[in-house]
């Protein structure tokens, strides 16, 4: 049975830094495509940060292009969104999603999803 696990959320200050990570179980995400995607109030969940299983140049949005970075060990079976200079407009619910396929970073293109981490930027 597939299963995503995430941690890392919290409450931080406004340019200060959070490490999301994301546990994979009951299958290898080494062959699948990984996804970061975040959902705030009354708004669509966006995806922020991607990796094709079959592209090793990760895809992010231009929102948080040059402060997030996403990463992947196999051997740890896990996925990783670091967060720098965070802003008030990041505060969201993240997600963690794989997907066989996923070569586009958005919503409907991953299937296996975990549960969601807050993440709140404030002063």
């Amino acid at each position: 049975q597939v299963h995503l696990v995430e941690s890392g959320g919290g409450l931080v200050q406004p340019g200060g830094s959070l490490r999301l990570s994301c546990a994979a179980s009951g299958f290898y995400l080494e062959y699948f495509s990984i996804g970061w995607f975040r959902q705030a109030p009354g708004k669509e969940r966006e995806g922020i940060a991607c990796i094709s299983k079959d592209a090793d140049m990760p895809m992010y949005a231009d929102s948080v292009k040059g402060r997030f970075t996403v990463s992947r060990d196999d051997a740890e079976n896990s996925m990783f969104l670091q967060m720098n200079r965070l802003k008030p407009e990041d505060t969201a619910v993240y997600y963690c999603a794989a997907d066989p396929l996923g070569y586009i970073c958005g919503a409907k293109y991953f299937g296996s999803w975990g549960q969601g981490t807050q993440v709140t930027v404030s002063s």
